[in-house]
């Protein structure tokens, strides 16, 4: 007599269900947003298509304050890495290249809202007083390179 071979077979899910069944995936996602600000590579690193991910956050309240805060954190981690190669003097990328610095202080002010809504979350201010925070920062990060500069032509 054959072997018959067992099928497992879940119930059918309603709409939305299908993420409960396994939300592992977005502590995974999550840390790797505030890590790299980057959905793509967070959603390869949690095993999931980057489609999912987005589906879960517009059905999901909870996971899109999540993902606020995460991409909050990964801004603070973009502007600290700046802050850091300022100080350093780290100019040069990973292939060796020159770090531009005028792209990466560009794009942090093209995304301050977002992170603004992000950190209004985690603390209890307003979103236009972290705007404030982080045009401050933004300007004190162009004085530095202003004086760095100042300081390589009269140096350099």
């Amino acid at each position: 007599m054959a072997h018959a071979k067992r099928v497992t077979i879940r119930p059918s899910l309603r709409q939305g269900e299908a993420d409960h069944v396994n939300k592992q995936w977005r502590t995974t996602f999550l840390d790797h947003l505030a890590e790299s600000s980057n959905v793509t590579t967070s959603a390869a690193a949690a095993g999931i298509s980057p489609g999912r991910a987005y589906k879960v956050r517009r059905e999901d309240p909870e996971f899109a304050r999540q993902w606020g805060v995460a991409l909050a954190e990964g801004y603070l981690h973009l502007e600290m890495d700046v802050v850091r190669r300022l100080r350093e003097g780290d100019t040069k990328t990973a292939d060796e290249g020159k770090f531009d610095f005028a792209n990466a202080i560009r794009l942090l002010a093209a995304h301050r809202d977002t992170a603004a809504r992000g950190a209004s979350q985690v603390r209890d201010v307003s979103a236009e007083e972290v705007r404030a925070s982080i045009d401050r920062k933004i300007e004190d990060i162009r004085r530095r390179m202003a004086r760095q500069d100042a300081a390589k032509g009269k140096f350099g």
